[in-house]
């Protein structure tokens, strides 16, 4: 999507990155540069909205339901792995399945 006009950051990259806008997920100076686009394109603006009506909507009806602990410090730390370019262990990317415990 673009809107035909010259940008000082181009429309294809804000929306590569829009995900990282919305979940405050770069440097403060990124951040000013889409807000800038977004004064200045309505397509991306747009576009920006409606991901962000989607994830509130997401977080209101799903951000309730409780996750373990150790689950989100496992899928923490695989993101982290896969970020800085390390392999995932073939034990952590096979899924076992969880046996129950004999009482």
């Amino acid at each position: 999507m673009s809107c035909g006009e010259p940008h000082e950051t181009d429309c294809s990259e804000i929306l590569d990155h829009l995900y990282e806008f919305l979940d405050r997920e770069m440097p403060d100076s990124d951040c000013v540069k889409f807000e800038h686009h977004f004064e200045e394109c309505s397509p991306c603006l747009e576009k920006y909205g409606l991901e962000q009506a989607v994830k509130k909507l997401v977080k209101r009806c799903c951000g309730h339901d409780d996750v373990p602990g150790d689950l989100r410090d496992k899928v923490m730390g695989r993101i982290e792995l896969i970020r800085s370019g390390q392999a995932v262990p073939e034990q952590d990317v096979a899924a076992s399945p969880a046996t129950p415990q004999e009482s």
